[in-house]
């Protein structure tokens, strides 16, 4: 199991500084790309262009979010991982090269949506992440 997105497997994260292209705009990570979804609004959706991971997820807590964010941010995060990993062929042989193994975003920021705390929690993250790459090997053969 890999039970953190850290050292090795930081690129995993999405504070991980890869380019991600979603929606016609580029963003210099995955947290830009989430962060700027939670709006409808497409300048306040390209001010999250050029920010860091941590301004961005700063910034998404400001932004007016759109009344169906709670329905669609888990999909969100898949479609934004999966072009993560679908633009960048260097990550997708990083993630195809973690195998079979079961990926948990362990965590102590107390997120149990995306990720696990102490072992308990959705780990979304890391089941998006582990779908990406059963995508990417089905996509292969």
């Amino acid at each position: 199991m890999i039970d953190s997105f850290k050292g090795d497997y930081f690129f995993l994260s999405n504070f991980y500084e890869s380019k991600v292209t979603y929606e016609g705009i580029t963003y210099l990570n995955n947290e830009a790309a989430f962060q700027s979804i939670k709006t409808l609004d497409m300048a306040e959706r390209r001010d999250f262009a050029d920010l860091d991971p941590a301004a961005a997820k700063k910034a998404g807590r400001n932004v007016s979010l759109r009344k169906d964010w709670e329905d669609i941010k888990i999909n969100v995060m898949y479609e934004i991982c999966k072009a993560k990993f679908t633009q960048n062929s260097d990550l997708a042989k990083k993630l195809m090269a973690t195998g079979d193994e079961e990926l948990v975003e362990g965590n102590d920021h107390d997120d149990k949506i995306w990720g696990k705390v102490n072992g308990e929690g959705a780990n979304h993250l890391g089941k998006i992440l582990m779908r990406v790459r059963e995508e990417l090997k089905n996509e292969q053969v």
